[in-house]
């Protein structure tokens, strides 16, 4: 009877710490809610928003991207004129990295 209590307490155990440990196993997840691909903006000004999961470090282009402890952003910035296409890279603490890509237009 112990034995069997012993073996139900260990699977148990061994269940909860894979459960714990899969996000690690994961890596960073990135969803762009704004802007959408393709989308046009007539004065240039673009928000840029969305969430970044386990990211340590996310950026635009290049630049950093400020996000909160939800792994939430959201930010505003003026386009030039004509065709940009926005990278974002969400990288984790194990330098693993996920990368989306939007295209937006500015019209003359």
């Amino acid at each position: 009877m112990t034995r069997y209590l012993i073996l139900a307490v260990f699977i148990i155990l061994l269940g909860y710490g894979f459960m714990e440990a899969l996000p690690l196993m994961e890596g960073p997840m990135l969803f762009i809610t704004a802007p959408a691909n393709d989308a046009s903006f007539k004065d240039g000004i673009v928000t840029i928003s969305g969430t970044a999961v386990r990211a340590a470090v996310l950026t635009l282009d290049g630049a950093p991207l400020p996000h909160d402890q939800n792994g939430s952003f959201s930010s505003t910035r003026v386009f030039p004129r004509g065709g940009s296409i926005l990278t974002f890279v969400a990288t984790d603490r194990f330098g693993r990295t996920v990368t989306q890509t939007r295209t937006i237009f500015v019209p003359h």
